[in-house]
């Protein structure tokens, strides 16, 4: 029988999360030869190295390491890099999870070697071309030949856009095949968080279950101008004398902070946990027994509509809908996180179900549909 090889493209750490289920699948099938490549796109070696320890995640067959840079200088690194890739390998077919620069810059590298190409998280839009990562899906759906979606959405904006449905298949999510994984995992563990001023804060004896809530922001439009910054931090002072936040903050956030004369504030801020970015379990922990979540991040709202914690998700648009009609996600503006903060500390937070296939069981299906002579 002839391995089919199989190429699993990852630039950052989200995608991790998307390709460790699926690696773990495809590798019990005879006929499937996978093989991780990571582009280097974003990597920090201490907390890749936990990372992929706590995913159990093999290590990489090959890493480009193409590093930061412009979108433009580190998609054509990338493209660069993995071209050669190709050439050597010879993949029967590349899988490009997300919207990272990585994701579209090898499926047009696979597409011109006449290499197929599949797209997982395929047809989410935001209709927000300001965002890099619109773009970034709608140049990879635009050429990739294999579609898998996580919502029914995702599949009618491909329909719009002239994708045969012969070619989409609804699959459920990734993300939460790891977060099924591993949520009993994290029960057990011990979690000190270590503030950027220095001192330690133990959860389950400083900070109660649902007695404290999670922050992520990380987005252009909230941090990367002054006056949004500023207006968050004062925000997160008050919010935070109502309810402790925890906040393992992105550096992109800190730089800016730290620019704008800002990350001094923030320290001082009594009830707001600073630190530095944290391992999976540890985080998926502290997300399953906050009482909210306040966030800019695509993932984030996936995963707290599964488990079933409210999210306010500071940002104008989402790819990601159906979190909000089906989940506990909530679109708001920055001006009104007070008040939604308030609503769901009076019970009034937002209800939600799992949407259809988010149940831990989508990589089989992947892997189902690649066995039914796609090549």
């Amino acid at each position: 029988m002839k391995k089919h090889k199989i190429a699993l493209v990852a630039g950052a750490r989200p995608n991790f999360m998307k390709i460790a289920p699926l690696m773990k699948e495809l590798s019990k099938y005879d006929e499937f030869e996978p093989m991780i490549v990571h582009t280097g796109q974003h990597y920090d070696e201490n907390m890749s190295a936990l990372f992929f320890d706590q995913l159990n995640i093999p290590k990489p067959d090959v890493n480009l390491e193409v590093g930061s840079d412009s979108h433009a200088r580190q998609t054509a690194r990338i493209m660069e890099r993995f071209e050669q890739f190709c050439l050597d390998e010879k993949p029967d077919l590349v899988i490009v999870v997300g919207d990272v620069n990585s994701t579209a810059a090898c499926t047009l590298v696979a597409s011109k070697l006449h290499i197929k190409t599949a797209h997982y998280e395929a047809g989410l839009r935001s209709r927000d071309k300001s965002m890099p990562e619109e773009i970034n899906r709608m140049v990879t759906d635009a050429i990739s030949d294999l579609y898998f979606t996580t919502s029914k959405d995702a599949d009618e904006n491909l329909i719009n856009e002239g994708v045969s449905k012969d070619n989409i298949h609804m699959v459920g999510n990734l993300m939460i095949d790891t977060l099924a994984n591993n949520l009993e995992r994290t029960h057990d563990i011990s979690i000190n968080l270590e503030r950027m001023d220095g001192s330690t804060v133990s959860f389950g004896k400083d900070i109660q279950k649902e007695q404290y809530g999670v922050m992520t922001f990380h987005r252009p439009s909230n941090v990367d101008k002054k006056d949004s910054l500023e207006k968050l931090v004062n925000i997160w002072d008050k919010v935070s004398q109502k309810l402790p936040l925890i906040f393992p903050a992105h550096p992109r956030t800190i730089k800016n902070a730290e620019n704008y004369g800002l990350l001094d504030k923030m320290n001082d801020i009594n009830n707001l946990i600073l630190t530095e970015p944290i391992g999976y379990l540890e985080f998926i922990n502290l997300l399953s027994n906050a009482r909210l979540v306040l966030t800019d991040s695509g993932g984030i709202q996936e995963e707290t509509t599964y488990m079933g914690v409210p999210c306010l998700t500071v940002r104008p648009n989402t790819e990601r809908p159906i979190t909000i009609w089906e989940g506990t996600n909530k679109l708001i503006e920055i001006e009104q996180i007070e008040a939604e903060v308030e609503n769901i500390l009076a019970g009034k937070g937002k209800a939600g179900k799992r949407p259809k296939f988010w149940d831990g069981k989508t990589a089989s299906r992947i892997a189902k549909v690649l066995t039914n002579g796609f090549y």
